[in-house]
């Protein structure tokens, strides 16, 4: 049967019962949904994180201290410059002698008096000694001029191949710390996997970054001006931001490592080792 004009459906009955409330009985009502509302999401999240065990987010977070520290040698690295340091010989005639370092970004030149030298040591150095420096970024990614050093020139592509990699390489890390932090916060266990890959790729891709900077100082070596003044004879040595550079990326994959066997189920460590496999379940 049809319903008259004045009738109204079932649904429109039960919102003009609502709104023919009083405005304190209507706020009492839309509170109480919100905190229904409130209290489903939060027993939802609780339900998320009871899956975690303590002890299996004990060792998310010990996983993540060690990354940590990679991460932090790996910004240490990726900002410094002092990658590796050319030196030239003392043996000049002059109370001075010269000495350089570079990283991916930034070269400097510094003069330093030779007394200040540690004896029996044949080149000018280390860099790290006071003297007259003069410190200037690279401009391979703004007007795309190499740079000049002791009558040698840079091989920019292979510099910005190096810089880009490690860039990448720090934007890899960002993103595996992110995961961990969502497994932490959220619950969400599948991204330790992803977590495991990125951390990885990181600590790899910076050991490459590593190995194309390499070929980027035998390139700046070989490259020698034929303009006078003469080059002056060079030696290198890698310095302590490169040796930061080369932990960060072997702590990162070990760290990879450690992510990836939290992602296995216990059973295969059973056969390996019955009384851990035992626990783990």
């Amino acid at each position: 049967m049809g319903r008259g004009v004045g009738e109204r459906s079932p649904p429109q009955l039960c919102l003009f019962r609502t709104w023919a409330l009083s405005p304190a009985t209507r706020m009492m009502m839309w509170s109480n949904f919100f905190m229904h509302e409130e209290d489903r999401r939060r027993r939802a999240h609780g339900a998320r994180k009871a899956r975690m065990t303590p002890e299996h987010e004990g060792k998310i977070k010990l996983a993540l201290l060690l990354t940590s520290v990679g991460a932090t040698l790996a910004v240490l690295a990726v900002g410094t410059e002092f990658w590796v340091e050319l030196n030239t010989y003392r043996d000049n005639g002059s109370a001075v002698c010269d000495a350089a370092h570079l990283g991916l970004w930034k070269m400097c030149t510094k003069r330093l008096w030779q007394a200040d030298v540690p004896a029996g040591r044949d080149t000018c150095g280390p860099a790290e000694l006071p003297g007259e420096a003069n410190c200037t970024y690279f401009k391979f990614f703004t007007t795309g001029e190499d740079a000049h050093i002791f009558q040698r020139t840079t091989k920019k592509e292979v510099n910005m191949a190096a810089a880009v990699i490690a860039v990448l390489g720090m934007a890899v890390m960002a993103l595996g710390c992110l995961c961990v932090i969502m497994v932490l916060s959220k619950g969400a266990e599948f991204l330790l996997r992803v977590a495991a890959i990125c951390f990885g790729l990181s600590g790899l891709l910076l050991l490459v970054s590593l190995e194309v900077f390499r070929h980027s100082v035998q390139a700046l070596l070989q490259r020698v001006s034929p303009e006078p003044p003469p080059s002056p004879a060079l030696t290198y040595e890698y310095s302590w931001s490169l040796g930061c550079g080369v932990g960060a990326g072997l702590v990162l994959i070990l760290g990879s490592g450690f992510f990836f066997l939290l992602t296995l189920p216990p059973w295969p460590w059973g056969s390996i080792c019955p009384k851990w496999g035992h626990r783990a379940t």
